[in-house]
Order: structure tokens, then C-alpha cells, then sequence
């Protein structure tokens, strides 16, 4: 049986990292994305699913992703059923991540250096130096490439 999914979307909240009694990161956001169907009226419909993720995946969302910020989400959905406080019994669907590519957009959290471009990843601007150009002591060319 196949249990995949794969979605582009939007942050609508800040990821929430918390952790486990045993230590375990974990982080859940909604991810809004549109639907391919447009409304009656023709206007764009749009869509919110729950996201959790774990350990360093979870941690790594949380420091570079930030309400807005645009990702592509892989993983699976999840039944998880609950009790409620006043003791009725509710269930959430949700997709348990297995990899996030960040996609820039809006520009992801401020831990990034003076040096980032709109995504927040830094940029190394400067020019390697002579002895950083050759790999090992030997010397190569885009020539001696086979492809």
C-alpha cells in the first residue's frame, strides 16, 4: 500500500519546536497551499494541512523556516486520535515529514549572516585563494571533464 505525499506550500505559522520527555525534537506547522481547482466563482481555492516533524529534521525547520517561508514537503499522513479536555474524543489527519526542501520566497529566519541573499543562506562572496583551486596539489580544467 502507498502512503505519499508531496506538497508546495506556505508556512501560515512560525514552526513550534518542542521537546520530548526522552529529549526528542519535534516541530509542527500548517502548510498552505492552492488547490488545482478553482472556485465557482474562479477565484483561487486554497487548502491547510497539518505538518510534524522529528529530531534534526525538526530542529533544522525551526531555525531556517519562519511563518511565509515557501517549502516543498515529503512524508506521510498520519491518523492520531485524542481525547479532549471535556473528555470527547476528536482525530487530526496530518503528514509526518520525511524531507523539506526550503524554496526561498519570503526570506526565512534571521539567523542568517549580513552576507544572505533573500532565502537567508549566506553567500561566500569572496574569490578562492591560489591554493584553494586545485584539489590535492593537482591542477584541473572545465576541459578535463567528461561532460
Amino acid at each position: 500500500m502507498v502512503n505519499r505525499v508531496v506538497i508546495v506550500g506556505r508556512l501560515t505559522r512560525d514552526p513550534e519546536l518542542r521537546r520530548t520527555n526522552t529529549g526528542k525534537a519535534v516541530t509542527s506547522f500548517t502548510l498552505a497551499f492552492n488547490n488545482r481547482m478553482k472556485n465557482a466563482d474562479g477565484t483561487n481555492s486554497s487548502s491547510f494541512v497539518n505538518c510534524t516533524a522529528w529530531n534534526g529534521l525538526a530542529e533544522n525547520i525551526a531555525n531556517f523556516c519562519k511563518k511565509g517561508s515557501q517549502v516543498a514537503v515529503d512524508g506521510h499522513l498520519q491518523e492520531r486520535k485524542y481525547t479532549r479536555r471535556d473528555g470527547t474524543n476528536a482525530s487530526v489527519v496530518e503528514i509526518i515529514l520525511d524531507n523539506v526542501e526550503f524554496l526561498g520566497g519570503k526570506s526565512l529566519n534571521a539567523n542568517a549572516s549580513n552576507n544572505s541573499d533573500e532565502s537567508g543562506f549566506s553567500q561566500d562572496v569572496s574569490e578562492p585563494q591560489e591554493d584553494e583551486k586545485t584539489s590535492n596539489g593537482i591542477e584541473s580544467s572545465d576541459d578535463d571533464l567528461p561532460f
